[in-house]
């Protein structure tokens, strides 16, 4: 049996252009995937080039996405996505090694 872990994604806006906000928007949803996404997250920052911050988001995003991608596989909205996230996510792994 593989493992399922479920997230609470939250995102809040603490500034625009620049400037603090005194108000916060904020969007939140759960999210299902079947990889440990803190792991994950901490792998692309060793591995990826990018900054702390910049790693986080590319590998949350990309998870995020992808985990989608096969939940939906009948949906031809990520038909022209499949192929090269594949490339892509082959680049990245291949990084690691």
């Amino acid at each position: 049996m593989s493992r399922r872990y479920a997230y609470r994604v939250t995102l809040t806006l603490v500034a625009e252009s620049g400037d603090a906000i005194e108000s916060s928007s904020e969007v939140a949803f759960t999210h299902h995937n079947h990889d440990d996404l803190a792991r994950i997250v901490m792998l692309v920052r060793e591995s990826s080039g990018l900054d702390a911050d910049s790693s986080a988001a590319m590998a949350v995003g990309l998870k995020l996405l992808s985990q989608t991608m096969l939940e939906q596989k009948a949906n031809p909205l990520f038909d022209g996505l499949r192929a090269p996230m594949r490339e892509f996510i082959t680049t990245l792994k291949a990084r690691r090694r």
